[in-house]
């Protein structure tokens, strides 16, 4: 699944456009390297968003094409939260 895809269905960020806008603003980061939105996500893969000056990065645990807002949780893991 497209990294855009995978933070909308996930609902780290709310619709599909502002995560590609994220993406190629650099404020995502994929196993600590620059994303592009193209990027085919794994599970596993540790996924770092920037919200202003706060970071988040969450694990994947799953990956679903579709998700009811109360399961979206289960698709990852938060790793850590950071005010920077």
């Amino acid at each position: 699944m497209r990294l855009d895809k995978y933070l909308k269905v996930s609902r780290l960020i709310k619709r599909r456009t502002v995560a590609n806008e994220a993406c190629d603003a650099e404020r995502i980061e994929v196993n600590g390297k620059r994303a592009k939105a193209s990027y085919e996500v794994k599970i596993g893969d540790l996924i770092s968003v920037m919200f202003g000056n706060r970071a988040v990065t969450v694990r994947v645990l799953d990956i679903r094409e579709t998700t009811k807002k109360s399961e979206s949780i289960g698709m990852y893991e938060v790793v850590s939260e950071h005010d920077e």
